[in-house]
């Protein structure tokens, strides 16, 4: 299985998708979501889940910054922008979350894109095949997420690119 996204030039993500853009939640959360496309999923794949995450942010808030979690995503490709309008997949909240009295949770369910703090950061895209639909309700956590795949991945796959302060 292989996921990419045109979203990373030269191995950084387009300005577009972050603190950089133009596109922004009534707080300040970048909303332009990236587009990526899976390819060779396993027989069997009944639903895809999407994380994009941030390791290195644990240097700015001490934890892995999750910016998007998708659950029950039926089809191969997602489109440039479509996490403020897309119906057929359910979303969960991601780390904006976080700054407490500043972003409810429905604000921050969906792409919340990236801004670095305080250097250049990494960024993964990891996609999971599954041999089941999750029915996990909007708003949900990484961890609903991580425990409802248990025993359901089929294959997995990621792609990696950077954003810069």
């Amino acid at each position: 299985m292989q996921v990419t996204t045109s979203a990373i030039v030269n191995g950084e993500f387009e300005d577009k998708y972050g603190k950089r853009g133009n596109q922004f939640s009534p707080n300040n959360m970048p909303t332009y979501s990236i587009p990526f496309e899976i390819s060779g999923a396993p027989e069997g794949t009944k639903s895809f889940a999407v994380v994009l995450e941030d390791k290195d942010a644990i240097t700015a808030s001490g934890f892995v910054w999750t910016h998007w979690l998708i659950a029950d995503l039926k089809r191969t490709s997602v489109a440039e922008n479509e996490s403020l309008t897309a119906t057929d997949y359910t979303q969960g909240a991601n780390s904006w979350a976080s700054l407490l009295g500043k972003l409810d949770i429905e604000e921050a369910t969906g792409y919340g894109g990236m801004y670095p703090p305080n250097c250049r950061h990494r960024y993964e895209l990891i996609v999971y095949a599954l041999d089941t639909v999750l029915n996990l309700p909007r708003g949900f956590r990484f961890n609903d997420l991580h425990f409802a795949m248990q025993g359901h991945i089929l294959d997995s796959a990621s792609v990696m690119g950077t954003y810069d302060v």
